[in-house]
């Protein structure tokens, strides 16, 4: 029988913008790099889009790009960055699948991600469907096709999930073995338990949902543990032989041998690791082992013959299911063993009574300006891709009740976005580490307090005081820290930006740079009314008027400003 070979990746780094800048600060922990997805992007992504095979000699005989010979996924808050950050490797990706689609019957190498990599069983119906909207409208933006399959965050899963992706569409997603419960062919009434992750993983299952509505299952082989942990990688003969290991002569259907790992496995995690899946491709290819495939041309080649039945509220990287993003469970990274993370359970109760509140109040403005305030932020990723004047009113006239005044768009974009970081605040990386004072952790915090500020005003009074107090129920493993209340007030508060602190940073800038009359200042455009600026050797003056303007919430105002240098070091102003 035939043997066929499919080798997944799932690239992501978590959303590293800052809320309020929207773009990705200097991370000290990732020199001699910028930031952690700089640094990932030169050791891994990159790599990939053009990695090297060499002979017995050690010279390159040529340059492959990876992406086009297995599946993968990339996070779509990834791919918003890479897009403005690293063009030409974003470029490539795409490209890739294009290809993909040429030598794989019609079918991409790339699947989709639930949006900004939430832990869906945890999360609440509307925000499951959000994400799985959300990440398919960004995948069709990008990739010019919808999607086939959809990667969940950490192969977390439940019916509901797994139903909700089926609902729009989706045909298949992947898991890993010990997910599976029980399994039978079609047409039997016996089932067959899979104990001890004993599912075989060469064929596809389908899963018949609660709803009526089906699925297909993929369930990687436990190969993926050693590729991604024992250094398979170092030689891609090696690789091949292990994956080859793994076809059995007692199966009489097409085998698929497949393994899923954490696509930064191939450069960053493992050294060269991508000449090392390159080589394997071309061994594999050079000598006819087995026919290179993905996921969607395998499926439409050989729909299921078996049903199967999963176990719930499991994923691939927690042994206690999805405790990992909610309580003490004892999974975490290893680096202090006398440290807890019973903080993990206090900070998710807190956001999770944010959102609600959030979600009140969201219905009780939006619901008297929008049609249907849900069906509009399912449809906002529409403005998130595109923030266009032209489109942001092509948006207002789909989902307005009425015709808006100009303050009008402003609440409603306002408040959408509100809605935007009340998700992106449940990024799982937030909880997958072992100290809440870690900056993963403090990112999820970040975008509760932007969700906050955004509905200043807006929203009902007095809340962010009292989410700050639930905040204190999340203790730090750091005496100095002491608890989540001091984190929001002594990392996220000063980290919070307005208008007048743009203007302060234009101003302050301007002593030493030359702007446009019309400049962009992160996710502001700053438009020069009036300026002056004074300077000699000892000291320099600025003084203006300037029009500050949110690019992504249209708020406005019209500031003055003056600042002074004297010397090298004492700086003074106001705005």
């Amino acid at each position: 029988m035939k043997r066929y070979v499919c080798i997944h990746g799932h690239f992501y780094q978590p959303p590293r913008e800052n809320p309020w800048l929207e773009e990705v600060e200097v991370q000290d922990s990732a020199v001699p790099y910028h930031d952690w997805n700089q640094r990932v992007t030169a050791e891994c992504y990159a790599p990939n889009s053009a990695s090297r095979i060499l002979d017995g000699d050690r010279r390159i005989m040529d340059i492959v790009s990876n992406y086009t010979k297995m599946s993968f996924n990339f996070g779509p808050t990834l791919l918003s960055w890479m897009e403005k950050s690293s063009p030409e490797v974003y470029q490539a990706i795409l490209d890739a699948d294009r290809q993909s689609m040429e030598w794989r019957s019609g079918h991409g190498a790339a699947l989709a991600q639930v949006y900004n990599h939430l832990i869906m069983p945890l999360a609440s119906t509307r925000d499951k469907h959000t994400q799985v909207i959300w990440g398919i409208r960004d995948f069709e933006h990008r990739f010019q096709r919808f999607p086939e399959g959809m990667w969940l965050a950490e192969t977390a899963v439940d019916l509901e999930t797994l139903d909700i992706l089926a609902e729009h569409g989706i045909l298949f997603t992947i898991l890993a073995p010990h997910q599976a419960a029980r399994f039978r062919n079609f047409g039997d009434e016996t089932w067959t338990e899979t104990p001890d992750a004993s599912i075989d993983p060469s064929r596809a299952y389908l899963c018949r949902l609660p709803s009526g509505r089906i699925i297909t299952l993929f369930f990687y082989d436990r190969l993926a543990q050693a590729v991604a942990f024992e250094k398979v990688l170092d030689s891609g003969e090696t690789f091949v032989n292990r994956l080859l290991d793994i076809f059995s002569e007692t199966r009489d259907w097409p085998q698929l041998l497949h393994i899923a790992t954490d696509g930064e496995t191939y450069g960053h995690h493992q050294t060269f690791g991508d000449m090392g899946l390159a080589a394997a491709f071309n061994h594999i290819e050079a000598h006819d082992l087995a026919t290179l495939t993905n996921y969607g041309e395998y499926l439409e080649m050989h729909p299921p013959v078996h049903e199967v039945e999963i176990h719930e509220n499991t994923s691939w990287s927690c042994a206690h299911g999805i405790e990992r993003w909610n309580s003490d469970c004892g999974c975490n990274s290893g680096g202090y063993s006398h440290w807890n993370q019973q903080w993990r359970g206090p900070l998710r109760t807190s956001l999770d009574w944010l959102r609600d509140r959030l979600a009140s109040e969201f219905m009780r403005v939006g619901g008297r300006l929008l049609k249907d305030p849900w069906q509009a932020r399912n449809d906002y990723i529409r403005v998130m891709l595109d923030r266009s004047a032209e489109n942001v009113e092509a948006f207002m006239g789909r989902h307005s009740i009425l015709p808006l005044e100009a303050d009008e768009i402003i609440t409603v974009v306002k408040l959408l976005e509100m809605q935007r970081h009340a998700l992106l605040m449940y990024t799982s990386c937030g909880w997958f580490f072992d100290e809440v004072s870690g900056i993963e952790a403090v990112q999820v915090i970040q975008y509760a307090s932007r969700a906050l500020q955004l509905g200043a005003g807006i929203v009902e009074e007095g809340m962010e005081k009292a989410f700050i107090g639930k905040l204190k129920f999340v203790v730090s493993n750091i005496a100095d820290i002491g608890n989540g209340t001091w984190i929001y007030e002594h990392f996220v508060l000063p980290t919070r930006v307005d208008l007048n602190k743009v203007v302060a940073h234009f101003a302050f800038s301007s002593l030493f740079e030359e702007y446009e009359e019309h400049a962009r200042v992160f996710c502001y455009h700053v438009d020069r009314q009036a300026y002056l600026k004074l300077c000699s050797d000892e000291a320099c003056l600025a003084i203006g008027l300037v029009d500050a303007i949110s690019t992504i919430t249209g708020e406005s105002a019209r500031l003055t400003f003056g600042v002074v240098r004297f010397g090298s070091h004492d700086f003074k102003g106001g705005v």
